[in-house]
């Protein structure tokens, strides 16, 4: 089986595609990086489909699963130019696709994430591995965070540290000597600071957190936020926009009269409060955090979280050699890497599943 792995994940926020091209053997190396922004159109309809009140059509929903299948198959092959390497040389993609639903709590638990598999094993040529949470939901996991037992092989030598994926929603990883391996999702990260930025700012996000960082904090606003039931919910958990999106955010508003500045520098404590008392409540020593995730880029976000994380130091995971941006793609690579060996992809310390569970469904290439 050839050492090389390629993994394709997007986001939360549906910003585009993170691909990753990893060597798994003698030891685990990112040799090349790449972003591809999605279609406006289909970010459009994306957006449109992850709202917490979305409905779609059948029709809809097929077309928009096999264009997304097509952009990731792209953005793959687009990779693989660039670094000069054939399809023949990767072994198997591991594809995440873009999560549209999160629901691994009630009677009937899933986890949904669209971009057709088989239209990237076709279109690349190369084996695809896919629908990597269904396995530890049906066991009765969340199906999420996954990424903890990813840093806890790639991050090994930092412990005993946190392990920070600042996306559009935030997941922690525990990594204590002598201790289970813990991680959950805190509560959102970029998701409502991206969206109230594009609704009174007219651009995708607050580049470097500048209007955040121009307003004022509204406490009585941040306390009626951080009163929001998840934030008190024990782990195993692990949330989306589904619950953190603008309606939930308007509702809050209701009761408040917070100019939209001071709303989006009030969003900016809530994202840096929450982990940080998140990170408190389990009681475990962590003198470091290390973040990765797009968040990183968000300098009043890191400067914030810094503050209220202290004594324990926070440092981006480029600190360590890193590239903070593409930690998730390459947990994709590394989770197609273990489906081919057999091997279980999940922590059942940290989803709840009733055990490990080997994760993904390959879907074969044909010459």
């Amino acid at each position: 089986m050839s050492a090389l792995f390629l993994g394709l994940i997007s986001g939360t926020s549906a910003d585009g595609i993170d691909v990753a091209l990893v060597r798994f053997d003698p030891e685990i190396k990112v040799l090349a990086t790449k972003t591809v922004a999605y279609p406006a159109q289909i970010r459009e309809r994306l957006l449109a489909l992850t709202a917490a009140d979305a409905r779609i059509s059948l029709d809809d929903y097929g077309a928009i699963d096999v264009a997304v299948g097509q952009c990731f198959a792209d953005a793959a092959l687009s990779l693989l130019a660039e670094a000069a390497v054939s399809g023949d040389a990767v072994a198997a993609i591991g594809s995440h696709g873009q999560t549209v639903r999160h629901r691994p709590e009630g009677d009937t638990p899933f986890s949904l994430q669209i971009g057709d598999p088989a239209v990237i094993a076709e279109r690349t040529g190369i084996c695809t591995i896919a629908d990597f949470r269904r396995a530890d939901v049906a066991a009765g996991g969340q199906g999420a965070p996954l990424a903890p037992a990813f840093h806890a092989t790639v991050f090994a030598d930092q412990a005993p540290c946190a392990v920070l994926n600042l996306g559009g929603i935030a997941n922690l990883s525990l990594l204590i000597e002598g201790q289970q391996i813990l991680g959950f999702d805190t509560g959102p990260a970029n998701c409502l600071l991206d969206a109230w930025n594009a609704r009174h700012q007219g651009t995708p996000c607050d580049i470097d957190g500048a209007w955040a960082d121009s307003g004022a904090v509204d406490s009585v606003l941040l306390a009626d936020l951080l009163d929001d039931g998840y934030f008190s919910l024990a782990a195993p958990k692990s949330t989306g926009r589904e619950t953190f999106n603008l309606d939930w955010l308007d509702s809050k508003l209701e009761n408040h009269q917070t100019s939209a500045v001071d709303v989006q520098a009030t969003l900016l404590a809530l994202t840096s409060r929450s982990i940080s008392e998140a990170l408190n409540a389990t009681g475990l020593p962590a003198p470091l955090v290390l973040a990765c995730g797009g968040g990183v880029h968000n300098g009043a976000l890191m400067r914030m979280l810094a503050k209220e994380l202290m004594p324990i130091r926070l440092s981006s995971s480029a600190s360590v050699g890193i590239d903070p941006d593409f930690v998730e793609a390459a947990l994709f690579a590394w989770l197609a890497y273990r489906r081919l060996q057999g091997k279980p992809g999940n922590l059942p310390s940290v989803t709840g599943a009733r055990g490990p569970r080997i994760l993904g469904a390959i879907h074969a290439a044909h010459p």
